[in-house]
């Protein structure tokens, strides 16, 4: 496939939500709701749970795959409540050590009028400098799309997977298309210059690992392998290769 023809899959219907890879991985998830301050939001599906003998905070950005799934969870575009519930429970998880896997799937943060009234571009923020100096570790994967400050805000992680059929980027193809050229029909030649497949992102150091779609107990015994690795790092050191990691984007 070409880079636009990974990004269309990334979107195509059938595939695997947040909640199917949580039933797959996590057990005994207990979802909780709510930012403690305005509301609670469906695009955010986040609890708790066991991955093996590890207890972990789990936070899925869902789409769903039936229409009205995907109304019920606003197509995966999370208000500022839901990035401000994911929050609150990666706080939760700092506190009593456990942690944070986070799925996600989204083509952006909602954008509308009651989303900004509600703060989103502070929400938004306020995650990225939060998780930046989170005392617990972060792994997320990127499961499906992975656009804009929306994905940006559930990705500031110790470590970043990408399914082989994802992609990851700042903008979608479309949007850099009508920027640059005025011409969505251009999103093909946008998509190969944005370098957003897992391929690409990979060789630029920044993403860790490229999973294979359709991965179940293989998947679960990486990701437990993965989190111990990061429990057995001390905290200063956890949060100090953190901060190295982002630094390095770019050079």
């Amino acid at each position: 496939m070409n880079d636009y023809e990974i990004v269309t899959a990334a979107r195509g219907d059938g595939r695997l939500c947040a909640r199917d890879y949580i039933d797959l991985v996590v057990k005994d998830f207990m979802e909780l709701h709510g930012d403690r301050l305005y509301g609670d939001d469906k695009a955010i599906v986040s609890g708790l749970g066991w991955i093996g003998d590890i207890p972990v905070t789990v936070i899925g950005v869902q789409k769903g795959k039936s229409l009205e799934e995907r109304v019920e969870h606003n197509f995966g575009s999370a208000h500022p409540e839901g990035y401000r519930k994911a929050l609150r429970l990666m706080k939760q998880a700092e506190k009593f050590r456990r942690p944070v896997l986070c799925f996600v799937d989204t083509a952006g943060a909602y954008c509308g009028i009651d989303a900004e009234e509600h703060g989103q571009g502070r929400a938004i923020a306020d995650n990225l400098a939060q998780m930046s100096d989170l005392k617990t570790p972060i792994l997320s994967i990127v499961i499906g799309e992975g656009g804009s400050g929306g994905a940006l805000a559930l990705s500031h992680a110790d470590r970043i997977w990408m399914m082989e059929d994802a992609y990851f980027s700042v903008v979608s193809p479309e949007s850099c298309a009508n920027i640059l050229w005025k011409d969505t029909k251009r999103a093909d030649e946008a998509a190969n210059a944005l370098a957003l497949t897992a391929g690409k992102l990979y060789k630029l150091g920044l993403i860790d690992r490229i999973c294979p779609s359709g991965q179940g107990k293989e998947l679960t015994m990486q990701i437990k392998t993965e989190l111990q690795e990061l429990l057995n790092t001390p905290v200063d050191e956890l949060v100090e290769a953190r901060y190295r990691k982002f630094r390095r984007v770019g050079y």
